[in-house]
């Protein structure tokens, strides 16, 4: 027992144990980089955007089918390797590169 316990507290705190980044490349030239936190309750993307000056983390929303993640300006939804980007309205789909 103390063997196990001492090997989950080795590995860190489980959010960042499961952290997954993905790059996508969007249609109108526009690159993302994602990075996902464990999916749950209290699940997030942080995301990185060509042509933006900073960084913007979006919390995960319910979905029906794949990933989705919102905010009230943003949304991005992924499903597979396949994602959507809607700021201000307008979307833009995207895949990994």
């Amino acid at each position: 027992m103390k063997l196990i316990l001492t090997c989950i507290l080795l590995m860190g705190p489980a959010s960042s144990a499961w952290a997954i980044e993905a790059n996508y490349r969007c249609a109108d030239g526009t690159t993302v980089n994602a990075v996902f936190s464990a999916p749950g309750h209290t699940g997030s993307v942080q995301l990185t955007i060509s042509r933006q000056a900073k960084s913007v983390e979006l919390p995960q929303a319910l979905s029906a089918d794949g990933g989705r993640y919102a905010d009230g300006d943003m949304e991005f939804w992924i499903k597979g390797k396949a994602a959507r980007l809607t700021r201000a309205g307008m979307a833009v789909d995207c895949t990994t590169k």
